[in-house]
């Protein structure tokens, strides 16, 4: 899981970058619990809240 602090010290490009990679990890979670290859189903919850985590901080950063 990101920590909120990390990612507060990080600029906007190395957040898209996270964001990225976050929306690519769920998109592959979802395609191994469609499969029934995945045994712990939290780590898609983990994964949205990660990506709102992101979300949120670059929204913050753009009006700032």
């Amino acid at each position: 899981m990101l920590e909120t602090k990390e990612l507060k010290i990080k600029g906007s490009e190395e957040l898209m970058k996270i964001l990225r990679e976050e929306r690519e990890k769920l998109s592959l979670l979802r395609f191994k619990l469609v499969g029934s290859q995945m045994k712990e189903v939290h780590q898609i919850e983990d994964t949205k809240r990660n990506i709102a985590r992101v979300l949120t901080l670059l929204n913050q950063k753009n009006n700032q």
